[in-house]
């Protein structure tokens, strides 16, 4: 048995906001304890802007998620995003066609 994917990508902002948002907090006082601006938290929690490890590790210190597991989460979703990239799909295509013949 495969790897279950999921029909469509999930952002790690996603599960970031449904927890901060369980837990009442104001993404202006999460924004300001962890030392990042207003938007930056804002465009992470609305999948705007990508997860870095380091901000990753930022959201484990506040909220106490595994920076392993959000990170896992990032990358998943830029893989599937990326297989739903159809020029690049045929960019890859084309690669394998040319490394057939090496």
């Amino acid at each position: 048995m495969g790897n279950y994917v999921c029909q469509r990508p999930i952002h790690p902002g996603e599960i970031l906001k449904e927890e901060v948002e369980y837990r009442n907090i104001k993404q202006t006082k999460l924004a300001e304890q962890m030392g990042i601006s207003y938007k930056i938290l804002n465009d992470i929690l609305n999948c705007r802007r990508p997860l870095t490890t380091q901000t990753a590790m930022m959201f484990e210190a506040a909220l106490g998620i595994s920076t392993g597991l959000l990170m896992r989460v990032q990358l998943d979703y830029n893989i599937q995003t990326a297989k739903q990239d159809k020029t690049f799909l045929d960019r890859l295509a084309n690669i394998r066609k040319v490394a057939a013949m090496l």
